[in-house]
């Protein structure tokens, strides 16, 4: 059941992946089923008390860093938040993925893939010229090459706590 969850999920971020590279923007209705995704291979590893702690404080945890983000695309950049510093998909995409792992194991991966975004980005922006980020599908990608790793023998847990 576990492997379907995974293999799933990674089909569901290469959609994310295909459409925000090829139209820059997502269907909104992808995002509930990734985050359904996320949350019952989380929910498959650990009791669900644990799971919805988990999911809650991972959930804080976006919402401060996008309350950051907010604060200063408006005080610092003097511009609009959605649509111009950080799309819609993207902030739908941080709390699928908020859903899908233990809060250490989300932090590490969340700055991971932040990174992968930026390292990706400015390589991909040399050979041709890109004014925006496509974000959520760059951590969609990021997500497939880890669930992608999870699946070959002993790859450690994900959900060790």
């Amino acid at each position: 059941m576990i492997i379907l969850f995974k293999i799933a999920l990674i089909t569901v971020c290469g959609i994310i992946a295909y459409q925000d590279f090829k139209e820059r923007a997502v269907v909104w209705t992808i995002f509930p089923i990734t985050a359904s995704l996320f949350f019952s291979l989380h929910i498959s590893h650990a009791p669900w008390q644990s799971t919805m702690l988990y999911a809650l404080s991972n959930c804080l945890l976006v919402s401060t860093v996008l309350s950051i983000l907010f604060l200063y695309s408006r005080l610092i950049l003097k511009k609009r938040f959605l649509d111009v510093s950080l799309g819609l998909g993207d902030v739908l995409f941080f709390y699928a993925f908020a859903l899908g792992f233990p809060t250490m194991t989300f932090v590490l991966l969340f700055v991971g893939a932040i990174f992968f975004s930026l390292l990706v980005f400015l390589v991909l922006k040399m050979g041709r010229p890109m004014e925006t980020v496509p974000l959520a599908g760059l951590m969609g990608l990021f997500v497939v090459g880890v669930l992608v790793s999870s699946l070959f023998p002993n790859t450690p847990s994900l959900y060790i706590l």
